[in-house]
């Protein structure tokens, strides 16, 4: 294999990886998503791009951290992309805003608010970070049939994680809470770092991107004094984004037969 066929960041060359992905952020979950595969094998980890690649019911798969934020997702999907990827499914944590919305919960991602600046430079403003119908609807088919409680909507990408946990330290703090409190008022389900991102670069690659999360927190429900629990097992969306790749890979198959 040529050299310059592997990719600069995430260090695949084609044939290293699946039509179809998993997008984990932190590598170290990379391995876990993995053990859900079937003859799976580590194939790349350069910088914090962990790449593991097996088989789901026949079909090449992969599994492939993307680090926190946006300019590495981007860069994930770019170059998987370029190895010949087209299916995105994005799993990880976020922190939930909408009361109903509790720790321990699956969000799936409707769409997302591009409240992050990755997305900027694939696409205008005005147009929308949305996921792709039919992943979506895998994702939350897959929570339910796992009994988990499940939300689907709006969530709010943001490149400042502090930003978000301290907005009253930062010198634009009153950008940061009146926006904050769009959110709550628009029905925004939860926050995390990388949806916006990952929509926005699926629509110009022309591939299909879907996300859940597992609900570590909700900073909200704290505030109006209503019981939670920190949960910080993620096992659940990891099962819920393997799952749902599962029915994805037999709905196209099924589509492809006709």
């Amino acid at each position: 294999m040529h050299e310059l066929e592997r990719q600069y960041h995430i260090a695949c060359a084609p044939g290293d990886v699946g039509r179809y992905c998993i997008l984990p952020g932190d590598p170290g979950r990379v391995p876990a998503i993995a053990a859900l595969f079937d003859d799976a094998r580590q194939v790349a980890y350069n910088r914090e791009f962990c790449v593991w690649t097996g088989t789901l019911l026949g079909e090449k798969v992969t599994a492939c951290s993307t680090g926190i934020g946006g300019p590495s997702a981007a860069i994930a999907m770019e170059e998987l992309h370029k190895c010949g990827a087209d299916t995105f499914i994005r799993t990880g944590t976020c922190g939930g805003i909408d009361l109903a919305v509790q720790a321990g919960d699956i969000v799936v991602a409707t769409g997302a608010i591009r409240y992050e600046h990755t997305s900027r430079e694939y696409a205008p403003l005005e147009f929308p970070a949305v996921a792709d119908f039919t992943i979506a609807g895998c994702l939350v088919q897959a929570a339910r049939d796992l009994g988990l409680p499940v939300h689907t909507g709006i969530v709010q990408c943001k490149d400042s994680f502090y930003g978000q946990h301290s907005p009253e330290a930062s010198p634009v703090s009153y950008e940061l809470q009146q926006k904050w409190e769009s959110w709550k008022r628009l029905g925004v389900k939860a926050s995390e770092m990388e949806s916006a991102a990952l929509f926005v670069v699926a629509s110009a690659l022309r591939c299909r991107c879907g996300s859940c999360f597992h609900v570590v927190w909700n900073q909200e429900r704290e505030a109006a004094g209503l019981d939670q629990r920190m949960s910080e097992d993620t096992s659940t969306s990891v099962r819920v984004a393997v799952e749902a790749l599962k029915r994805l890979i037999q709905e196209d198959r099924a589509a492809n037969s006709k």
